[in-house]
């Protein structure tokens, strides 16, 4: 999994190959990673409600790291990075 920030986005670099990392939000398995604030969870239902107007959900999960104060722990970004071919990310207050 690539990690972007849509605040800077970049590039592919040229020796990547594009295709193996184009996303297909109609069907690829999806986490939603809440920064745990306050209305983060609440924003991240939302987007999965209206991402079921084009997709089926099932496969779209909530998780949360365990505290806004830390970031989280590496070996959960890369089970997360193994299980999940996009992350929505919120942050939230």
């Amino acid at each position: 999994m690539r990690i972007v920030n849509p605040s800077f986005g970049r590039e592919a670099p040229s020796t990547e190959q594009v295709a193996a990392t184009v996303v297909d939000w109609r069907q690829d398995p999806i986490v939603l990673f809440s920064n745990s604030k306050p209305n983060a969870k609440e924003l991240l239902e939302g987007v999965r409600d209206r991402m079921g107007a084009f997709r089926a959900t099932d496969n779209i999960d909530y998780i949360q790291k365990d505290t806004s104060a830390q970031p989280a722990p590496s070996a959960m970004v890369d089970e997360l990075a193994t299980r999940y071919r996009a992350a929505l990310l919120a942050i939230a207050d």
